[in-house]
């Protein structure tokens, strides 16, 4: 039993030392948050239940989380500029399970953006949208855009009539054209859902286009993207019946309790949003693009260079040139540098287990204080290891020595703050 429990506090320990501070972590879906966020999520809330809404809980005890809740969708509904908001949800998947119950019965059809502009597999037949017998029906992709292509989208909505359309998604560089679309799924009565796991904090931020503000009826995050909060996720509205159905299908459907130390932590990363968001967003926005010119300029294949490459967190190479993406990934994480390998438009989906590329994204080593120099140097490390051929060994030595020099959290409250002590100090 000792040495057990040795193990998984050592093994705790040194992923802590290693994932945090010597690698370079280019995971698109992973974030860190700041030592306030981290400090109120480490608390008694996370032995405790609230099943329900807030002030309407099926649970005693509750008038804490209760306020707590009540005041983390108000202040979704401030940022986002939203009438209504859900954070029970506890991650996107489940948002997006929830909306999908709501919008349509088994057997009916959803229409999803091309798997190659982006779909999340909770959005596919091999996901949520199968385990809730909802018929798929992908729309046709634009090679040129990289995007869904609307014109022929519109005809197949029109076609096929499905109860609801899904944009947004998990691995996409260009806005979804959600403007274009919402009135070819009105027309036909449907609704559009708007996955913005990837992109919330940059929507939070003002550096990606606000999908309710374009004619969304749901959006759907996660709150640990490039919103740098805890594992979590998000709906939110501006129609109140839609609002008040989801809400109904959350809890009991898809949840009991909701992981309430959740809570206090998006609060927390809420406000340092609103308060540091814009720069954070716009930074993340830059960077992405200044990697993708820095990888390009030392012979890596960088997908959408004639439309500047990136609008999002992400960067898409093609390496089959260098051995495929599971190789590429793999080495690199031998260097240190973490990234995941990736299908790219081109591959079918047989190839999931080494497709053509790679995707990398930028909002981690954004938040601990990187900048365009700086992508600069992680392009000349990628180089190295890929396509340069060095020992990745050796270059998880020049990893781990520029590692040292950023170990801060930036675009939050400054833990040094008279306040911010003061408020750890009473958290113990």
């Amino acid at each position: 039993m000792d040495e057990l429990l040795d193990k998984v506090v050592s093994l705790t320990v040194s992923s802590n030392r290693d994932r945090v501070l010597n690698t370079i972590n280019l995971i698109a879906s992973e974030n860190l948050m700041s030592p306030l966020a981290l400090r109120v999520y480490i608390s008694d809330f996370m032995h405790r239940y609230a099943e329900g809404k807030p002030f309407k809980r099926y649970y005693q005890g509750t008038y804490y989380i209760d306020e707590l809740e009540s005041m983390t969708n108000e202040l979704f509904n401030k940022l986002f500029n939203s009438r209504y908001s859900d954070v029970r949800p506890v991650s996107g998947t489940i948002a997006n399970a929830s909306v999908f119950r709501v919008l349509a019965e088994p057997g009916d059809k959803a229409a999803i953006a091309p798997v190659q502009a982006g779909a999340h597999v909770s959005h596919t037949k091999f996901g949520t949208l199968g385990a809730l017998g909802i018929i798929q029906v992908e729309l046709p992709y634009d090679p040129e855009s990289m995007n869904v292509d609307v014109d022929k989208a519109v005809k197949v909505i029109e076609e096929e009539e499905p109860r609801f359309l899904v944009l947004g998604g998990s691995v996409y560089l260009f806005p979804h054209p959600v403007e274009d679309l919402s009135n070819a799924i009105k027309s036909v009565g449907g609704k559009l859902v708007y996955d913005a796991a990837h992109v919330l904090g940059l929507i939070a931020g003002g550096a990606w286009p606000n999908p309710l503000e374009r004619g969304a009826d749901a959006v759907t995050g996660s709150t640990h993207k490039t919103f740098p909060g805890p594992q979590g996720g998000v709906v939110l509205f501006n129609d109140k019946d839609l609002y008040k159905r989801v809400s109904k299908t959350i809890f009991p459907w898809f949840i009991s309790n909701h992981h309430l130390h959740r809570i206090p932590a998006t609060a927390v990363t809420l406000l340092e949003m609103m308060e540091y968001g814009r720069d954070y967003a716009n930074a993340i926005v830059s960077n992405a693009r200044r990697l993708a010119e820095e990888l390009a300029s030392r012979g890596f294949k960088v997908l959408g260079e004639h439309l500047g490459y990136t609008r999002s967190h992400q960067v898409l190479i093609d390496v089959r040139s260098q051995g495929g993406g599971a190789k590429a990934a793999k080495l690199l994480e031998e260097a240190g540098i973490i990234l995941n390998k990736n299908l790219l438009p081109w591959d079918p989906p047989s190839a999931v287990q080494d497709p053509s590329g790679l995707r990398i994204g930028v909002q981690e080593v954004t938040r601990i204080g990187m900048k365009g120099g700086e992508m600069e140097v992680i392009a000349e490390l990628m180089h190295k290891v890929l396509i340069k051929r060095e020992d990745p060994k050796k270059v998880r030595r020049e990893v781990e020595e520029f590692r040292k020099e950023y170990r801060r959290i930036h675009y939050c409250f400054d833990p040094r703050s008279r306040q911010v002590e003061t408020l750890l100090d009473l958290l113990g």
